[in-house]
């Protein structure tokens, strides 16, 4: 029998890097209420991790009252909140010898051969983590250039730091780190870089996971199109073919719009919906484009609303309305008059009444990527893809979230079709929009 809905649940256990629909969810939590997560870093400290079996440590996904397979789940983004004192980040490399095709999945010890094995760490510095079986270096990953960064006490900036400092850190990383009890990380402060010294960042955090469940198991950082790629024909148990690959969530995105006062709308893909979050990050410029940012633990409340029989391929997204490409934001009362001031001179006496709307397009490249969300946009409206690219153009933009393959199709779409869909109450809300 399934427990009554909560009006709040409070989550602070976390998966083994798999999103896996047949394990157990917290909650549930009834349509309308709220989730609190006090998250862990995502990608560095999971990569260095090898008994993590996807790259990143998210939350355990929520089950949502009334949320089913074809639903949506409009995820409203209330408060992010980074608790991290410091961190520490850069461009990756792998270690050959040390997986199994996968180095985000499947972390193999190279003296023992022990798949996915337990570690130690013992020093600090890029031979830190030890196989808990042998004694070996056994991190798939490595610095190329990376540094250690840490924040002030109103987390609105970041410092880069020398070398005395970054190893200071790096012999008390769970502690600057602030990564929560529940967590198995190993911190990337532990490596203690510092090819950076005194660059200053300003800080605006946001989630790079943000999502449902996927129907099939999907290692969490690969739940997107572009690492999702990787997994086609993949050595491991978590292979899958290309159409397979369609059951993703695409909640890995990495978009920097994903803060606080955004709307995220999810597909449902499996019965509660399965509602999971990670990867803070405390800043990035577009695109991502070290491959990796500063990763933090925080606290994030979210709100959740069930939109039922909203059918999605991907996620919408409503940034707040800074974040909108110039061209997408809403039309002031004053550009309105003076378009229809305009259309008059040509005997067109009514607008099209429009509003912001941002679809997600993942793919194993960014040309794939921007197919991808053009045609779920067409798909999801009624429009052809040449419209699409039409509207997108001369109302919008393609935004790069994550290279080499994530992207946001944003355009100004008649309210009309938001109607037909059943989002335009919440794109109204989002931009304090008139009726």
């Amino acid at each position: 029998m399934q427990k009554p809905a909560c009006n709040t649940v409070y989550v602070d256990t976390f998966t083994n890097g798999v999103l896996d629909p047949e394990q157990p969810m917290l909650g549930p939590v009834r349509d309308g209420g709220v989730i609190v997560a006090n998250t862990t870093p995502g990608c560095w400290g999971p990569m260095i991790t090898p008994s993590l079996r996807g790259g990143h440590e998210v939350t355990q996904p929520v089950y949502v009252e009334n949320a089913e397979p074809g639903d949506a789940i409009a995820i409203r983004i209330r408060s992010i909140r980074v608790t991290s004192v410091a961190t520490a980040s850069g461009n990756d490399q792998t270690v050959e010898g040390r997986f199994l095709g996968d180095p985000y999945v499947a972390a193999r010890c190279p003296e023992c051969g022990t798949d996915r094995p337990e570690t130690r760490i013992e020093g600090i510095g890029m031979t830190a983590i030890r196989c808990v079986n042998c004694g070996a270096d056994v991190t798939p990953f490595t610095f190329t250039n990376g540094y250690t960064i840490a924040f002030d006490e109103n987390r609105e900036l970041g410092v880069t730091l020398h070398r005395e400092a970054a190893e200071a850190i790096a012999r008390d990383g769970l502690k600057y780190m602030a990564i929560p009890e529940n967590s198995v990380q190993n911190p990337i402060v532990t490596f203690a870089p510092h090819d950076i010294v005194g660059a200053v960042a300003r800080i605006r955090p946001f989630l790079g996971q943000l999502g449902t469940t996927p129907s099939r198991p999907f290692p969490d950082s690969h739940n997107a199109g572009d690492f999702g790629s990787f997994l086609i024909g993949a050595p491991h148990e978590y292979a899958l073919t290309k159409e397979e690959l369609e059951e993703r969530t695409d909640g890995h995105m990495d978009i920097n719009r994903v803060r606080e006062n955004a709307v995220v709308i999810c597909p449902v893909k499996v019965p509660g919906g399965g509602v999971y979050l990670g990867d803070m990050h405390a800043m990035q410029g577009d695109g991502e484009i070290a491959g990796h940012t500063t990763d933090v633990s925080g606290i994030v409340t979210l709100q959740v609303h069930v939109l039922k029989g909203l059918t999605l391929e991907g996620p919408i997204l409503l940034p707040v309305e800074e974040d909108l490409p110039h061209l997408a934001r809403p039309l002031t009362r004053e550009e309105k008059a003076k378009a229809l001031r305009t259309a008059c001179r040509f005997g067109l006496h009514r607008l099209e009444e429009t509003a912001p709307v941002s679809f997600v397009g993942t793919g194993s490249n960014l040309n794939e990527a921007t197919d991808n969300g053009l045609k779920r946009a067409a798909n999801l409206l009624g429009m052809t893809v040449p419209e699409v690219m039409n509207r997108a153009t001369i109302t919008g933009s393609i935004e790069i979230g994550r290279h080499p393959g994530v992207v946001t199709v944003t355009f100004l779409a008649p309210l009309e079709r938001l109607e037909r869909i059943g989002i335009a109450d919440l794109v109204r809300e989002q931009y304090r929009l008139e009726e």
